[in-house]
């Protein structure tokens, strides 16, 4: 049999200038779609979009030396508060794309991270923008991003977000109940809650099965 080189998937950081001349690390994650993380139309699923997002910003950070065991020797926790996505195109099956995120100025209560997935040609497919807040995982405090101290300086960086800005939803006076899911063992993380990407998989458990099969351009949770 002959012997058949294997594809190699990297991940490496390139650096930019922030508005104060700091170099801000840009980190860079080549993946494959694999057919489970696909839905029956082909496309990488909502569950899958929001996991790959969540484990690419986590390996930035530890790339860095901002693991969570070095997050939480230090009594900080992070947690996502805000997401939108853009979405041009869902990945879809066995392609091979490029995550590229990255972090940019931050609220005062709130760390702010950018997403880019583009295909092997450089066309963006999903662009995201996301919030996350910083807690004392002993105390259960919030803590302002200034006193964020593991990670200085704070990037002074913003690119235009063409998706629906990542504020507050509001929540309609008279709400319909579509259905209802309890959480299991399985949706919960190394951090003993529900890990923000299982809200994908709820939102398309309680869609009705028209709404299932849609194409999605925009989609935000708080």
């Amino acid at each position: 049999m002959e012997r058949k080189e294997l594809e190699v998937f990297k991940e490496w950081f390139d650096y930019i200038k922030d508005e104060n001349g700091n170099d801000l690390p840009v980190f860079n994650r080549q993946a494959k779609v694999y057919f489970c993380q696909c839905s029956e139309n082909g496309f990488m699923n909502l569950y899958e979009l929001l996991k790959f997002c969540s484990d690419t910003a986590t390996e930035d950070y530890t790339q860095r030396g901002l693991s969570w065991k070095v997050l939480d020797e230090h009594d900080y926790a992070i947690l996502t508060s805000r997401q939108s996505f853009n979405i041009t195109r869902l990945p879809e099956v066995d392609e091979r794309i490029l995550m590229t995120p990255w972090e940019e100025t931050p609220e005062p209560l709130q760390l702010v991270r950018r997403y880019k997935i583009t295909d092997e040609s450089g066309k963006e497919l999903v662009s995201g923008h996301s919030t996350w807040i910083l807690v004392n995982p002993r105390t259960h405090r919030i803590l302002r991003t200034a006193d964020f101290s593991l990670r200085s300086p704070a990037p002074v960086y913003k690119v235009p977000f063409k998706g629906i800005p990542n504020g507050k939803i509001s929540i309609p006076e008279e709400l319909t109940a579509l259905n209802q899911r309890p959480i299991c063992y399985s949706d919960t993380d190394n951090n003993c809650h529900t890990n923000n990407a299982r809200y994908g998989a709820f939102t398309y458990y309680c869609l009705p099965e028209e709404y299932q099969k849609k194409t999605f351009t925009n989609f935000r949770i708080n």
